[in-house]
């Protein structure tokens, strides 16, 4: 799936994705949706021409990555860290040619931590749903969902999450949530690789270690 966008010399691969089914699709089936890893937490979604930022950093927020230089319709950030919430590095469109939000968009409120936000605060997660295809970005996870909030994420197509632990949900836990939810597809995010991200989380290999399907992509979008 997705690769950074500053990836081609800090990466010795492409971040992994599961689930290799979901992978095989018609290029007609795919539209015109494209999903883009810009670093760490970030991405940006696009369709028909409408382009959302998530999550960018600030320049010197993550170590490896350089400064983001995006343009886009709409950016959301999932919680106010500096590794996620610099809108101000995302230049604003005036005019995107009349395109519209293809997206409906549903929001989770969670935690940033295990202590119901009193460590490190609040977490969003957003779904967005184009009528045929429903992406999440997990944000910064610190806790379990609920119930209610599990039922919300079934049938997801593409989850995006973090899988490095410390200030997230640890790399196991990550694996039992995601094997009971069961999307068709995961993106990692916020991981620490070769050349990038924080000292203290994982690398990406202790989570793709526990899983049976593990799919490397050439592209970063």
């Amino acid at each position: 799936m997705p690769s950074a966008r500053t990836a081609t010399r800090r990466m010795p691969w492409r971040p992994s994705t599961m689930r290799r089914k979901s992978l095989v699709r018609k290029e007609s089936e795919m539209g015109k949706l494209k999903l883009t890893w810009n670093g760490h937490s970030c991405f940006t979604l696009e369709e028909n021409g409408y382009a959302i930022v998530l999550d960018p950093y600030e320049d010197g927020a993550v170590p490896g990555f350089g400064p983001l230089k995006l343009t886009a319709d709409e950016v959301l950030c999932s919680h106010g860290h500096g590794d996620h919430n610099a809108a101000q590095c995302v230049k604003i469109r005036k005019n995107s040619g009349g395109a519209k939000n293809p997206f409906r968009i549903t929001e989770i409120h969670s935690f940033h931590d295990e202590a119901k936000g009193t460590k490190r605060g609040k977490n969003t997660i957003r779904i967005f749903d184009d009528g045929q295809y429903r992406i999440a970005h997990m944000g910064d996870i610190g806790c379990v969902p609920t119930a209610d909030q599990k039922e919300q994420l079934k049938g997801i197509d593409v989850m995006l999450m973090p899988v490095g632990g410390f200030f997230t949900l640890e790399p196991e836990d990550v694996y039992a949530l995601v094997k009971e939810l069961s999307p068709r597809m995961l993106v990692p995010m916020h991981y620490r690789g070769k050349g990038f991200g924080y000292d203290v989380i994982a690398p990406l290999e202790k989570y793709t270690a526990m899983c049976d399907d593990v799919v490397r992509l050439e592209k970063n979008t």
